[in-house]
């Protein structure tokens, strides 16, 4: 056993996989910094997108109400042709909501006027928790990247001292055992984001 941790072929196989697998930690660490990001912008620009569709839908609904209060006062009167004028300029909303069950300014006015902005809202939202699971997974990329880095020191420590080394065997076992740690942590711990 003392043989082969001490081996040169071994130790320098150790050092390339784990070099290999350090660094391909580290590039997944780097994609998944990029993703979280992506998304939280995203995320960012969705919201601002919502808050301003609902400001919008804000001033459609106000100019509803001055269009149907017009309409009202007009209508049925020798004034007909500007209750006509008004009538034409509602929206859709407002038309399916004079002629709705739910009755006029009734929930699915509000609904159908909001509908834009509760989509971006809900976008946002999304986004955002992508973002976080992409932030979640970095960290725990960080962390079998520390490992597998930490393994690649103490195996190098090894290749250094000589072959007849106890210290040499110690760290050789130290970099054999942070190389299986990180793999069970990558397999184990890094969580995959479902698209």
């Amino acid at each position: 056993m003392k043989k082969i941790f001490s081996n040169e072929l071994f130790l320098g196989t150790m050092i390339a996989v784990l070099s290999v697998f350090t660094a391909y930690v580290s590039y997944q660490g780097a994609m998944a910094d990029s993703k979280q990001n992506e998304y939280e912008i995203q995320g960012m620009k969705d919201l601002n997108d919502g808050n301003a569709e609902y400001l919008r839908a804000n001033q459609d609904i106000t100019q509803d109400y001055n269009y149907f209060d017009n309409w009202y006062i007009n209508d049925g009167t020798d004034r007909q042709d500007i209750a006509d004028y008004y009538e034409e300029n509602f929206s859709e909303a407002l038309t399916t909501s004079m002629e709705s069950e739910d009755g006029l300014w009734g929930e699915a006015y509000y609904d159908a006027m909001y509908a834009d902005a509760y989509a971006y809202w809900d976008s946002s939202d999304t986004n955002f928790e992508t973002g976080s699971q992409y932030d979640e997974r970095g960290d725990q990329l960080q962390l079998v990247m520390l490992i597998a880095a930490l393994g690649l020191a103490f195996v190098a420590w090894a290749s250094l001292l000589g072959a007849e080394s106890n210290m040499r065997v110690f760290f050789s076992i130290a970099g054999s055992i942070a190389l299986i740690v990180g793999l069970i942590v990558y397999v184990l711990l890094v969580p995959t984001i479902a698209m």
